[in-house]
């Protein structure tokens, strides 16, 4: 296992480990409408919803894969890969990458994150939310996407201190 030029906190490594975890629920919970329930949700009439077609299913299907992958991304804050690009990719491989191309994208993804899922959870917890047929499924939803809500200030603080690691490292060294 390959180590990173400057000790990583043990937080950060921890949170950048924990935020996929963030996203699984979500993503699990998606999977439920994949299969045919409609996880208590309920249409415009009242009836259990439904996805649409094969489509819908495959959107939801690669959301979830997707929201994985994105979430995974916070790991390359506290590895080596996420300072000297692996050498099987394509004209980078075995270089050094500059702080700020993991910093910039990590600071908007973190904002972004960060307005969507406030804006996303606006009326969450008021009767004016999705219809669900019971209490109980709204709850189980909310469960399972009430974590995104950290996701975007976990990310945040992992990219802060990765910045710490290795901009703040280049200004003491100079």
């Amino acid at each position: 296992m390959s180590t990173t030029d400057r000790p990583v906190p043990r937080w950060a490594y921890l949170l950048a480990h924990a935020i996929p975890f963030l996203t699984l629920p979500s993503g699990l919970w998606r999977l439920g409408l994949v299969f045919g329930s409609s996880m208590g949700m309920l249409d415009d009439n009242g009836n259990p919803a439904q996805l649409g077609g094969i489509g819908e299913k495959v959107y939801v299907v690669s959301l979830s894969i997707v929201s994985e992958l994105v979430a995974l991304t916070a790991l390359g804050l506290v590895s080596r890969w996420g300072e000297v690009a692996p050498r099987w990719i394509p004209f980078i491989g075995g270089r050094r990458i500059h702080p700020y191309a993991a910093i910039v994208p990590a600071v908007l993804g973190s904002l972004s994150l960060i307005a969507i899922w406030t804006y996303g959870f606006r009326d969450a917890y008021t009767d004016h939310f999705i219809p669900f047929s019971g209490t109980g499924w709204k709850v189980l939803m909310l469960a399972c996407y009430s974590p995104l809500n950290f996701w975007g200030p976990a990310l945040l603080a992992v990219t802060w201190a990765y910045y710490r690691r290795r901009v703040s490292a280049l200004a003491v060294a100079v």
